[in-house]
């Protein structure tokens, strides 16, 4: 069995959990997530935890359930307290500004770049070079950051573009004669 399926997910006070056969929904003060169970797996609701099992002795078995555990967990964290992700803008010129469910952006480029926000997603600019990203799933706010960030990755010279808060360049040095 999985390690990680070994723990249980302890759900906090204002989270509730709905299971059926075939999916689970976790329902927060933030929203209302729902995930698809697998076969291979079985959860079980004991008081204010939720505990993950594999329905087999297969290799595929024990890995999806430490999955779905990972996949739980994330929802009801993402429910309670939600996901963030920074990104911040490196080069003269480069810009960000929010508005509604749309991101613009000037990246350098002869025009303007506009990013369509999906839903539950939002976007907040505090600054002109700051990007906050929100949600409830972690997997669409991270792969919203992962979009933005690919219309202009950092370049290796002077590290222009945009990239994450926590994200390291390692510069290149230049030719030299």
């Amino acid at each position: 069995m999985s390690r990680i399926a070994k723990n249980p997910v302890v759900l906090p006070e204002k989270v509730e959990v709905t299971l059926n056969q075939t999916e689970i929904s976790v329902k927060g003060p933030l929203g209302v997530l729902t995930q698809k169970l697998s076969s291979n797996v079985t959860v079980s609701k004991i008081e204010n935890r939720l505990e993950f099992t594999a329905a087999h002795t297969s290799r595929q078995a024990s890995a999806m359930s430490g999955t779905m555990r990972a996949i739980v967990a994330n929802m009801v964290n993402g429910v309670s307290k939600g996901f963030e992700k920074k990104l911040l803008l490196v080069g003269v010129g480069y810009r960000a500004q929010a508005q509604g469910d749309k991101l613009n952006l000037t990246l350098g480029f002869s025009h303007p770049v506009v990013h369509q926000m999906p839903a539950g997603v939002k976007a907040e600019t505090p600054t002109q070079t700051e990007i906050l990203i929100k949600g409830t799933d972690r997997q669409k706010v991270g792969q919203v950051a992962a979009e933005i960030r690919h219309y202009r990755s950092p370049e290796p010279y002077k590290g222009k573009g945009v990239r994450y808060a926590d994200e390291k360049i390692v510069l290149k040095e230049t030719k030299k004669k």
